[in-house]
């Protein structure tokens, strides 16, 4: 398509005005809720809100309107996203977001804690399979607690000085999708983690991820740090590093899939243009650890969605 194609100002502002959750979903894309906003499920790191994104893997240099994301995420031309949010200007248009004023942002507080855990132990221990000593563990830390309205599994990430800053809420419902996301207002700098002595770190997409990890390698595991960082940015990790600066080996746990694989490659990279030489991918064989734990049960588990890399010797990594 040649570069000089004309499009008016008002061509223009109706393609940049195109709800994009109205237009993903049109192109059989997937997408997950997440608080307010959706994220991709082919790109955790995307999310769409009415004709505005955000990419929270580059920090405050990626987002924008309708036409930017389509150039983005598609990689065409202007006149070519354009033209595809116009639809050729022929057939039916997708509907326009809906004006709105930019919201004050919500200062963060906790969800109200429910009177017991029932609910949320009974979905992590019997549901998920995690080990019980390991989720009473958190549990006991103040770190994992059930809250009172829906009984979800809310798992805190505090800052050094102990102050939650951070509250990722997972539904105990199993029988079907469950509901995730962050509570609005926090700090995605201080999310789930624990943090050792040692000089090594694991890094993890989701809380019951990194639970699934140490409960599959229990040995002498409070002595490592460990890191949800609730999607695939890495603002978490690099202020664990900056609290905890003994740390400076990396192991990259996320998940074995397509948005996994691409979100270990480009932290790794941030990391080595950071200095760390030590930092290595820990791939699960099945998508991710909680599914190895399902295999260790004997249950069926989701297989990997790209082959393991060369082994690693799990003894080595855990030393």
């Amino acid at each position: 398509m040649s570069e000089y194609i004309y499009f008016t100002d008002e061509q223009k502002r109706r393609a940049n005005a195109v709800d994009l959750v109205d237009f993903l979903e049109r192109q059989g894309e997937k997408l997950i809720k997440s608080g307010p906003e959706k994220r991709l499920a082919s790109d955790h790191s995307i999310t769409v809100r009415g004709n505005e994104w955000f990419d929270h893997a580059e920090g405050a240099r990626k987002g924008g309107l309708a036409i930017d994301f389509v150039q983005y995420h598609y990689g065409l031309s202007f006149p070519e996203a354009v033209t595809m949010l116009l639809n050729g200007e022929q057939g039916q248009g997708y509907r326009e977001s809906e004006h709105r004023q930019p919201e004050p942002k919500k200062p963060f507080a906790l969800p109200p804690a429910n009177d017991t855990m029932r609910r949320v132990f009974a979905y992590l221990i019997k549901s998920r399979l995690l080990d019980q000593k390991i989720v009473s563990h958190f549990a006991h830390a103040g770190l994992l607690y059930e809250d009172a309205q829906y009984h979800n599994a809310v798992f805190v990430g505090r800052d050094k000085e102990g102050v939650a800053r951070h509250a990722h809420k997972r539904g105990t419902y199993t029988g079907g999708d469950a509901y995730k996301g962050n509570v609005e207002g926090c700090d995605p700098r201080f999310s789930f983690h624990h943090a050792g002595t040692s000089d090594t770190v694991y890094v993890f997409e989701a809380p019951i991820d990194m639970l699934s990890f140490i409960s599959l390698y229990q040995e002498d595991w409070q002595r490592h740090s460990y890191v949800a960082l609730c999607g695939v940015a890495e603002h978490a990790l690099l202020q664990l590093l900056t609290d905890y600066p003994q740390i400076n080996k990396i192991g990259l746990c996320l998940d074995h899939d397509e948005a996994g694989v691409k979100a270990d490659k480009r932290i790794a990279g941030i990391l080595a243009e950071r200095g760390y030489r030590n930092v290595f991918p820990l791939f699960s064989v099945h998508k991710d650890w909680n599914e190895d734990i399902k295999a260790a049960h004997g249950l069926e588990a989701i297989p990997a969605e790209e082959p393991s890399p060369a082994p690693q010797q799990m003894a080595q990594a855990m030393a």
